[in-house]
């Protein structure tokens, strides 16, 4: 028997991410990039479907790539019902809660992806999701949140923060469920994860209002004012929404969501710019240090990653205010093609047991 072929999908908000492997070996990879013209037409997520799939499709034709010759794709997963973490092949009862899922993420489209080009393949090719950003390993007392009806959720970067923390774990001679992490995930979106011996004991709700502020997204806000804004007759509750995710944070106080720009506008003077910057640092700094209070100061590391962890000079900011918790470790970018990868090659090669959706 050959070396399994696996192809990794990844859905971001401008761009679908694609890797082939040939066993442990990357023989493909390509980042296809969504122009706004390109999306423009689309109302919603499941919109986006057809058209995404149409060009990773192209994309692998253009490469040489048979689909046919597939025997796994593994889709990043999306907004499900909570879930343990581990490797789930797609079924219809998956399908079905991402026509209606928790929240509208670009990752939604994951699963759907693996599951219809997998079909497409024939021969038994298997379609694969892991560690979703559903995944919920929260203590009972990380749910509450003083209001009955508004139980806190468990929405984390959990691919990634995963992947990080595992490999965290592997070059420091030890295993990933024998230490305690704090990972800060910082990208469009940001969470923040206490990782107590392998789980994911608490996070921020990167997406619906909670944590820091981010390039896009609002972070936690004022729940009073918040309401009397609801309330105001000036917003659709669609406007308001947008101002919690998609318009928020950077983007709402400086017209841009790119930190890189923010940064040299703090250097060159821009007052306003540096005050959100000090603000975006502070506030990520501050949630690691809460993180700290659930590991109970009992910290082996604090590791930065996601795009924004290309910038050391955020890193360095970030660095002043919790170094004196535990060291800090730089994993710029996130390795979630190859963790998605590997994840359904394990399961194919019986070294992990795959979970069934139900």
């Amino acid at each position: 028997m050959g070396n399994k072929m696996i192809l990794a999908i990844n859905p971001r908000l401008t761009s679908t991410k694609i890797a082939v492997y040939e066993g442990k070996k990357l023989i493909f990879q390509k980042r296809i990039t969504h122009s706004d013209e390109e999306l423009a037409p689309f109302s919603g997520v499941n919109d986006q479907y057809e058209f995404r799939k149409s060009v990773v499709l192209k994309t692998l034709t253009d490469a040489h790539i048979d689909i046919k010759e597939l025997d796994a794709v593994v889709g990043r997963g999306g907004l499900l019902k909570p879930l343990e973490s581990g490797v789930y092949r797609i079924n219809d009862k998956m399908m079905r809660d991402f026509e209606k899922p928790m929240g509208e993420h670009i990752s939604n489209l994951g699963a759907k992806l693996a599951k219809e080009i997998a079909s497409d393949a024939g021969k038994n090719t298997a379609a694969f999701t892991t560690d979703p950003e559903c995944v919920d390993e929260f203590d009972d007392v990380a749910r509450i949140s003083g209001v009955p009806e508004l139980p806190r959720m468990s929405l984390v970067h959990a691919l990634n923060q995963k992947a990080v923390a595992r490999r965290f774990a592997h070059e420091h001679g030890t295993a990933y469920e024998e230490v305690n992490i704090i990972v800060a995930h910082m990208g469009r979106g940001i969470t923040v994860g206490a990782h107590r011996k392998g789980r994911i004991v608490d996070t921020n709700n990167g997406l619906n209002g909670d944590g820091p502020i981010t390039p896009v997204r609002s972070g936690a806000v004022p729940g009073g004012q918040l309401v009397e804004l609801c309330f105001s007759g000036e917003f659709t509750k669609e406007e308001v929404l947008k101002k919690l995710n998609g318009n928020g944070g950077l983007m709402a106080y400086l017209g841009t969501a790119d930190v890189s720009e923010v940064v040299s506008k703090s250097k060159n003077g821009d007052e306003k710019a540096r005050l959100i910057l000090d603000a975006l640092v502070y506030q990520i700094a501050k949630e690691i240090g809460a993180m700290g209070t659930v590991l109970k100061g009992e910290v082996d590391g604090i590791l930065l990653t996601g795009g924004i962890a290309y910038n050391q000079e955020v890193n360095n900011m970030i660095i002043e205010r919790v170094q004196h918790i535990a060291p800090v470790f730089i994993f710029a970018g996130e390795d979630e093609m190859h963790t998605l990868a590997m994840n359904g090659l394990m399961v194919l090669e019986g070294e992990m047991e795959e979970k069934v959706y139900s």
